[in-house]
């Protein structure tokens, strides 16, 4: 809801897709985002759990690069609807020098931020990636497919080439990666189960 933007993301304006975001939507998708964001502390510990029997340090691990992750993501996305409304505030005045240095700060303080995101979910997918295959954990091994980092790999592949699906992925990527991934654990983790049922 924050970040779709039917005019798309390249724009003159830097960061000019929010023009193109309604200020209700804004409003609403920021709020949502805030209220959602503790998911993604359940879904980590969920992800702990089932990979403890594998290593716990290694699960451990797993845990506190994603809270640390979503710590900084939070930051992050809880600041993007105060920059969609000063967008919103500054359209006629793109080439102004308040507007040039609002967005120079913002990028600075705010921006930068997703690049050390993206170097923790990195991380975060290498270890579940490097636990699931070495050790025995509750997923079976092809789990380790649906880690966040190759699910965004594939989210900007669409982008590029099929625009017509990735232009919905991509404004949410990470959330959808994450929900992605929470499913396939839930999945995974009930077909285990229904095998050892069934044995």
């Amino acid at each position: 809801m924050v970040h779709f933007s039917s005019g798309g993301i390249h724009t003159e304006i830097p960061f000019g897709y929010f023009t193109f975001v309604p200020e209700q939507r804004l409003r609403i998708g920021h709020y949502l985002m805030i209220f959602t964001l503790p998911l993604y502390i359940i879904g980590y510990i969920h992800l702990y759990l089932a990979l403890q029997t594998g290593s716990k340090k290694l699960a451990a691990s797993v845990f506190v690069l994603g809270i640390f992750a979503f710590m900084i993501g939070g930051i992050w996305v809880g600041s993007r609807g105060f920059l969609g409304s000063i967008i919103h505030t500054f359209q006629t005045q793109e080439n102004s020098e308040v507007f040039r240095e609002i967005i120079g700060n913002y990028t600075f303080y705010i921006e930068n931020l997703v690049q050390i995101l993206r170097v923790l979910v990195f991380l975060l997918s290498a270890t579940f990636v490097f636990t699931i295959l070495k050790y025995k954990t509750l997923y079976p091994k092809w789990m380790a497919f649906f880690n966040p980092f190759l699910t965004l790999a594939v989210i900007f592949l669409l982008f590029l080439f099929i625009p017509a699906i990735g232009k919905y992925l991509l404004p949410a990527a990470m959330n959808v990666a994450h929900f992605i991934l929470f499913s396939a654990s839930l999945l995974a983790l009930n077909f285990n189960l229904n095998q050892k049922v069934n044995q």
